[in-house]
C-alpha cells in the first residue's frame, strides 16, 4: 500500500515537473515568437511618460503589437527591468517578439518626425512651421527664440537668435520642446560654420554678425546658385564705397517687425524708420533678416571678383547686373516694361 502511494506521489511529482517544463518551454517560445495583429501597414503607439510597465504592455496589446500582454508583464517583473522602459511614440511596421519589443522600449527607439526648414525663413516663420508640425505652442517659442546667451560667444551683441537657426531637415520625437529644438538648430549652425569662418569673414572686412547678416540678404535676394557670389560682390562694393544697400528684403523684414507685413512693396514702404531698412541706413542692417543656408554663408565671405554696383530682376528670371547707374536705369526700365505688358 505504502509502495503504491509512494509511486503515485512520485508520478504526480514527475507529471508536475514535466508540466512545468513544458510550460516553461512554451513561455520561452512565446517570448521569442513575433506577433502582429494591427490593421494597415503600421501602427503608432504613444506610451505616455509615467506609465507603469504593465500599462505600457496593455497599450501595446490593445494596438495589436503584443499578444497576451499580461505574460510580458510577468516576465518584466521577474527579470527586474520594469523601470528601464522609456516612454514615447513608437511605430511598429513588422511583427516583433515580446523580447524584441522590450529591447526597443529599453533603447527608447521612438518615432522621429521630420521637419524641413527652408533657407531664408525668419525666426517667427521657423516657429510657426514647428508649431504646425505639432512641436510646442505659440506661447513658448518667443522665449526660446530670445535666448541670445546661447550664441554670446559668437555674437555678443545679439538680442535674439535671428539668422543663427540653421535651415535643414530635422528629426525630433513627439513632445520635444521649443528650447531643445532651438539648441539643435544652433548646434547645426556651428557645425556648418566651421572653425575658420570668423577668420574668413574678417579677411573681407566683416565680423561674424555682419557676415551672417549679409548672407541673409543674399539668401533673400536670389535662389540661383550662380548668382549668390555675384550679389555678394555688389553688396561688398557698395559697403566699400559707403553706399546704401537698398535691399528690398530688408524693408520687408522691417515692416514685418513693425507688424505691417506688406502685400506688395510700395515707395512709401521704403521710408519706414527702422535699423533694418537699408534704404535709410547706410551699411548693413542691424542684424540678419532670416536664416541663410550654407551657400549664402559661403558667398558672404567669398564674393565674386567684379566692380558691379547694381542688380535688378530680369524678365526671364535671375538678375541683370550693372556697373553704372545709367546701365542700371536701362535694366530697371526693361523690367518695368515687362511687368506692365504682363498684367
Amino acid at each position: 500500500m505504502r509502495r503504491a502511494v509512494r509511486r503515485a506521489i512520485i508520478g504526480i511529482a514527475v507529471a508536475g515537473v514535466l508540466a512545468l517544463a513544458l510550460a516553461g518551454l512554451s513561455y520561452r517560445a512565446w517570448l521569442h515568437r513575433p506577433h502582429a495583429s494591427w490593421d494597415g501597414g503600421h501602427v503608432d503607439v504613444v506610451l505616455d511618460s509615467g506609465l507603469a510597465a504593465g500599462a505600457m504592455f496593455a497599450e501595446l496589446g490593445a494596438a495589436g503589437v503584443v499578444h497576451r500582454p499580461q505574460l510580458l508583464q510577468l516576465w518584466i517583473k521577474l527579470s527586474g527591468q520594469s523601470t528601464s522602459l522609456r516612454a514615447g511614440e513608437y511605430r511598429f511596421d513588422t511583427p516583433a517578439s515580446p523580447l524584441e519589443i522590450v529591447e526597443r522600449l529599453k533603447r527608447g527607439d521612438v518615432l522621429l518626425h521630420a521637419v524641413t526648414v527652408p533657407e531664408g525663413l525668419t525666426a517667427d516663420e521657423i516657429a510657426t512651421r514647428f508649431v504646425e508640425h505639432g512641436f510646442g505652442d505659440e506661447e513658448e517659442w518667443p522665449a526660446a527664440m530670445s535666448r541670445a546667451s546661447l550664441i554670446a560667444d559668437l555674437d555678443a551683441g545679439a538680442g535674439d537668435l535671428e539668422g543663427y537657426l540653421f535651415p535643414d531637415t530635422y528629426h525630433f520625437q513627439r513632445g520635444t520642446g521649443a528650447g531643445e529644438i532651438v539648441e539643435a538648430m544652433l548646434r547645426r549652425f556651428r557645425e556648418v560654420l566651421g572653425a575658420d569662418y570668423v577668420e574668413r569673414a574678417q579677411a573681407v572686412g566683416l565680423d561674424l554678425r555682419e557676415a551672417v547678416t549679409l548672407a541673409s540678404m543674399i539668401e533673400a535676394e536670389t535662389g540661383l546658385a550662380g548668382e549668390r557670389r555675384r550679389i555678394s560682390r555688389v553688396f561688398h562694393n557698395r559697403l566699400r564705397r559707403g553706399m546704401r544697400m537698398q535691399c528690398d528684403p530688408t524693408v520687408i523684414y522691417a515692416l514685418r517687425r513693425a507688424k505691417r507685413p506688406p502685400r506688395k512693396l510700395t515707395y512709401a514702404d521704403l521710408e519706414i524708420e527702422s535699423p533694418w531698412n537699408t534704404y535709410r541706413v547706410r551699411g548693413l542692417p542691424v542684424g540678419p533678416i532670416g536664416s541663410p543656408g550654407r551657400a549664402s554663408l559661403e558667398a558672404a565671405v567669398d564674393p565674386l571678383d567684379g566692380s558691379e554696383l547694381y542688380f535688378v530682376a530680369k524678365p526671364d528670371g535671375g538678375h541683370r547686373f550693372s556697373e553704372t547707374l545709367e546701365g542700371h536705369h536701362r535694366a530697371v526700365a526693361e523690367w518695368r516694361a515687362y511687368t506692365r505688358s504682363s498684367r
